[in-house]
């Protein structure tokens, strides 16, 4: 009944036989009865996502492996910190067997393997979340960071820990952090946020003005006013979201960012502002200066998960891996190239829709906005992402930091964009073997009948009809990058960056952080050490899974064989080498800037998972 060779000779619905296109659509008819839309999810509504997760889009044997891999040590470092025992030790042996098995397994054996790992997961996940929400061993107030710090025992210390409070540190997560897609440049600063001549002097010097910098642009803003319904929306007094706006300047050299100032809320009348204080002096403006910094990256921490990381990727793709599989036969082109991007992404979305976002789960616990108003704030802002508008060169535009000779440092513009130009010509070339012009691309029903899913059932903010391949080259470019690089990017970050809870976390834990005198005023503002063990723990694991990388192409059951099997696509010197052969040469200049920048290897293409696996 249906073609077992789809992938050797893609086709488009227009060129086959009338029976060829009947078999289509009974191929169609049936997945359709397992990629189901919902719009009612609870957590996450009225964001469609699948009904359930099909068999076929369940994680693979070798990903389950390098999820227990991780996750292990997790688990240790767990046991070290509570007041709980668990033994690992069988866990642990049968973790090791499985790895070194995985290499030598052959056919037949792989459905018990599977079954074996599976369970071996499932046991490891249910001690982590008994451990989790055990009692955290006691700490001396006195010990301040120190007692932070001591949550890492079996787990290497971040960076991060050592530099976190100082400005050139908070300064570089805006260009080279999980979130390095909200600062944006500046010509003039809104009535709401009346920053002055003179303290901005305070911090860049006499020989420097705002008015001068705004003129040469080099003034940039953070601006979280998204967040307002977290703020209006508090789980407790003692436990919230604030929407801050925060200025930074580059020096007339232009070298680095500096951080200026800081407003605590979006209404300059009941709101304080702050100026960068840059030596520890341990007086009452520095600390005051410290809680500032915390209630950015507070709102960054909210941002940064909510937004570009949940809405913006996790369910972005999710629309589309539903609507592919519903309208584009196995045997259509764009199917073949797009479902290696869509792999393991309904899995591991359900399970973070189930969970994660739930309430009573992690986000509750961690972060500051009560959960209903937090599940909103995500889906609204999934809902409202204009998808032509947030590709990469367009979003860099509208942000004002796309040009170099303005913003020179700005590790994320600099590889992403390496990247999205690798994706570009990869999907111009595969393209162009099956569209041989605009006519072939109108004349695709299939291909419509997708876009208009999107635009409807998935609602996609901005989609439109498809009519040219050049159009089509841009929007394949925009689902790839986002299913892989962009995802890496705010995914990746939350390991080193984000998992120690001091640096970036999600609330403030206390009434007034616009009124800190003292260390000790400033320490009462972050997280207890069971969330701030919770988030180490979570973190580790979301930010540590790598599973196959850009360019990569094999198919997700065992033995994994090569995806592509069009000869003209898998041929020497052909697209998919070409586009892999870009990425080796991207790796290289990635690898060369950073012998001579601060390190940035998020978008190191051997670092990039092809999907949303995470």
């Amino acid at each position: 009944m249906f073609d077992l060779f789809s992938r050797k000779d893609p086709s488009l619905p227009q060129n086959d036989s009338h029976r060829q296109q009947e078999k289509r659509q009974e191929q169609l008819v049936k997945t359709q009865e397992n990629y189901v839309w919902d719009l009612e999810n609870p957590n996450v509504g009225p964001v469609p996502m699948a009904k359930d997760v099909p068999q076929d889009a369940n994680p693979t044997l070798t990903w389950t492996i390098i999820v227990l891999k991780t996750l292990m040590p997790i688990v240790e470092n767990l046991v070290s910190n509570v007041k709980d025992t668990a033994e690992l030790v069988d866990i642990k042996k049968g973790v090791n067997e499985a790895s070194d098995a995985l290499g030598s397994l052959k056919l037949g054996q792989q459905l018990a393997f599977i079954s074996n790992t599976t369970e071996m997961l499932k046991s490891l996940v249910e001690i982590y979340l008994r451990l989790v929400r055990a009692e955290v061993k006691e700490h001396r107030e006195d010990e301040g960071l120190d007692a932070y710090k001591d949550l890492f025992q079996k787990i290497p210390l971040p960076a991060v820990a050592a530099a976190f409070q100082q400005n050139d540190c908070f300064a570089r997560y805006r260009v080279a952090g999980q979130n390095p897609m909200l600062i944006k440049g500046v010509s003039s600063l809104a009535d709401n946020f009346p920053v002055n001549e003179t303290d901005y002097q305070k911090v860049m010097g006499l020989d420097d003005s705002l008015a001068e910098a705004l003129a040469e642009s080099r003034v940039f803003l953070l601006d979280y006013h998204e967040l307002k319904v977290l703020v209006d929306n508090p789980q407790t007094p003692e436990k919230q979201v604030f929407a801050p706006i925060a200025l930074f300047a580059l020096p007339k050299d232009r070298k680095s960012l500096i951080p200026v100032a800081i407003q605590s809320g979006q209404n300059k009348d009941d709101s304080t502002i702050t100026y960068a204080v840059q030596n520890n002096d341990n007086s009452s403006e520095y600390w005051q200066w410290q809680a500032a910094m915390t209630m950015v990256q507070v709102a960054d921490g909210n941002y940064h998960e909510l937004f570009v990381h949940l809405g913006r990727t996790h369910l972005v793709i999710e629309a589309f891996t539903i609507a592919t599989n519903r309208c584009l036969a196995e045997s259509h082109p764009i199917n073949v190239l797009l479902l290696p991007h869509f792999e393991g992404t309904l899995f591991i979305n359900n399970s973070a829709a189930g969970s994660l976002i739930a309430a009573g789960g992690p986000i509750e616990s961690i972060f500051g906005g009560k959960i209903k108003a937090t599940q909103n704030a995500a889906g609204t802002d999934r809902l409202g992402l204009d998808f032509y508008r947030y590709m990469l060169p367009n979003d860099l535009a509208t942000r004002q930091v796309g040009n170099r000779d303005f913003l020179p440092d700005y590790p994320y513009r600099d590889d992403a964009t390496l990247i999205w130009e690798a994706i570009h010509n990869w999907t111009t070339a595969y393209t162009s073997i099956y569209y041989t012009d605009d006519a072939t691309v109108t004349e695709d029903y299939e291909l419509a009948a997708w876009a208009e899913s999107l635009m409807t059932e998935g609602a996609i903010n901005g989609f439109k009809p498809i009519t040219t391949r050049e159009q089509l080259s841009d929007v394949l470019t925009m689902i790839i990058f986002t299913s892989s690089a962009q995802h890496a990017a705010v995914n990746f970050p939350q390991r080193s960056l984000m998992s120690f809870a001091p640096a970036v976390t999600g609330a403030i834990w206390g009434k007034d952080p616009t009124n800190i005198q003292t260390e000790k005023a400033w320490l009462q503002n972050l997280p207890p050490m069971s969330q701030s063990l919770e988030q180490l723990s979570l973190l580790q694991l979301l930010g540590g899974v790598y599973y196959r990388q850009l360019g990569e192409y094999r198919s997700n059951n065992f033995p994994y064989l090569d995806w592509f099997e069009d000869d003209r696509i898998t041929d020497q010197g052909g697209p998919l080498s070409q586009f892999q052969a870009s990425l080796a040469d991207i790796e290289q200049t990635i690898n060369i800037r950073n012998e001579t920048r601060q390190e940035y290897s998020f978008l190191l293409p051997s670092k990039i998972p092809p999907s949303i696996n995470i």
